[in-house]
């Protein structure tokens, strides 16, 4: 697709729209009621509705309200006016571009984004619960007029026809992320930027690879675990991913699991040639472990909840962030809803899970002052992530798990978990700020190079500021109330 009709999918700056969340429902997003007219309509009635109603659009839709199409002032333009034709008593239906893309009232500003890019289509139509028109989100719902100069890397990855074109892509893609940083967007918009353009990266991946495999007719949906997961990837990140199908019976899915590896195992290694490295741990798509069927992977978490074993646990625990990326979603969302069914209530599970998320202390001693790892390389430096950021990750997952949360991101979870906890509106504000604030020490820290053996490791003294260093303790302090809460909930 020529790249000067491809509009990027970022935000505006967060300065100028630091409200705006990829997490936001669309139903938050449509402005107006629809407008629409019939398939019988000439282009002229449609062009007095547009101008009237100051829009760039309108849907064609017949009396049962489901749109067949959608008409746009480009639409008019290239068919109409620049036609030899020139005819504007034309119907509607000569003109307009067949087909919408849909998502529901609850479908996130994310997902319209990565669906807007992938198609490359300038609106989506939102439909309620009863399968109605609910609205229109255009790009310039989701976006202001004033955008980051990000054309040339979104067009690079949208453009890559091979996997080494792809690579080239995703270095833009950090180099520009990196700029993100150091122009000083808020951490939440730019890790959930990150993660945005490093799925579009993955997705492309994956379609690349597909293209050159023969995979079985089931459905299946590829999973990403951990921070991806969450939505919360930084500069560093490696892969966390796995797949799930339908199968019918042990020999189906063995024969199921064969033809799916070499493709997963192809999907790892061309992640892997675009800068994210193989899981050390492997937990990968290509590991049988962790290509399941679904019902392999409900005895999975069945085993981690009902025989519920620390260690086991605290490894596991990244699964229980999972997310679909590619593939049926609704494979994905019904293992959730069966996840969500059996930890509401699991007292056992639930308790040693907050006995595991309290391993992760925040380094601060009593006097307030910074505690450091007397074991590490590196004396009296602090991994940002491993004490920092997991102790607001495993709290957050907690509440999820045991409240029946949906969410995957941690502030989400938090969000979500305020309305059922008593933290109260500023108390969680302030429990979120202090999270957001140490994502950001990590991003200032990844966009250099890594001085400690670790992209996560800081020294408070000379890597930071003295207002940086309070910012920091309160941040720490934070977290510590968030497991004050666990130890009070479940007498640890």
């Amino acid at each position: 697709m020529p790249a000067s009709d491809i509009e990027s999918p970022l935000p505006p700056d967060a300065a100028a729209n630091t409200a705006f969340s990829l997490h936001t429902p669309l139903r938050t997003l449509v402005r107006r009621a629809p407008v629409t007219v019939t398939p019988e309509a000439s282009v002229r009635e449609a062009l007095e509705l547009m101008d009237a109603g100051r829009i760039g659009s309108v849907l064609i839709a017949a009396e049962d309200g489901i749109p067949q199409g959608i008409l746009t002032f480009g639409d008019v333009l290239r068919r109409v006016v620049l036609s030899e034709e020139a005819n504007l008593w034309r119907p509607v239906t000569e003109v307009m571009t067949p087909g919408v893309v849909k998502l529901g009232a609850e479908a996130t500003a994310y997902e319209a984004v990565l669906l807007m890019a992938r198609r490359n289509v300038r609106y989506v139509t939102v439909m309620d619960r009863n399968g109605r028109l609910a609205g229109v989100v255009s790009r310039g719902d989701l976006y202001s007029a004033q955008r980051i100069a990000s054309e040339e890397v979104v067009n690079a990855v949208l453009s890559a026809r091979d996997l080494a074109q792809l690579a080239a892509a995703a270095d833009a893609v950090r180099a520009f992320s990196a700029r993100l940083v150091a122009q000083g967007m808020a951490a939440e918009q730019t890790i959930q930027w990150i993660s945005s353009l490093n799925d579009l990266i993955a997705l492309h991946a994956i379609d690349l690879v597909r293209a050159q495999h023969t995979l079985p007719d089931v459905p299946w949906c590829w999973l990403a675990f951990g921070s991806e997961g969450r939505f919360e990837q930084t500069l560093a990140t490696d892969q966390d991913n796995g797949i799930l199908f339908e199968a019918t019976g042990e020999a189906d899915t063995a024969a199921l699991r064969a033809q799916f590896l070499p493709f997963a195992q192809a999907v790892n290694a061309a992640l892997a040639d675009c800068g994210f490295p193989l899981c050390k741990g492997e937990i990968m798509a290509g590991n049988p472990k962790w290509c399941l069927s679904a019902e392999e992977w409900r005895a999975r978490f069945l085993g981690w909840i009902t025989h519920a074993e620390p260690v086991a646990l605290l490894n596991a625990s990244i699964f229980f962030d999972f997310r679909p990326l590619y593939g049926e979603a609704a494979l994905a969302e019904s293992l959730r809803d069966w996840l969500l069914d059996h930890t509401v209530g699991s007292a056992l599970f639930l308790r040693l899970m907050a006995a595991n998320a309290l391993q992760g202390r925040p380094p601060l001693g009593l006097i307030r002052d910074f505690v450091f790892d007397k074991h590490s390389e590196h004396p009296r430096t602090l991994d940002l992530k491993l004490h920092g950021v997991r102790p607001y990750v495993d709290a957050a997952r907690l509440f999820a798990l045991e409240q029946g949360l949906r969410a995957t991101n941690t502030v989400q979870r938090l969000r979500d978990a305020s309305q059922h906890v008593s933290f109260g509106g500023e108390d969680i504000a302030a429990v979120i700020d202090g999270y957001h604030f140490i994502q950001l020490l990590r991003l200032k820290n990844q966009k250099g190079e890594a001085e400690f053996g670790s992209p996560n490791r800081i020294d408070p003294v000379r890597s930071i500021n003295h207002l940086e260093r309070q910012v920091l303790k309160h941040a720490f302090r934070q977290a510590n109330r968030l497991q004050d809460r666990l130890r009070a909930d479940y007498r640890l």
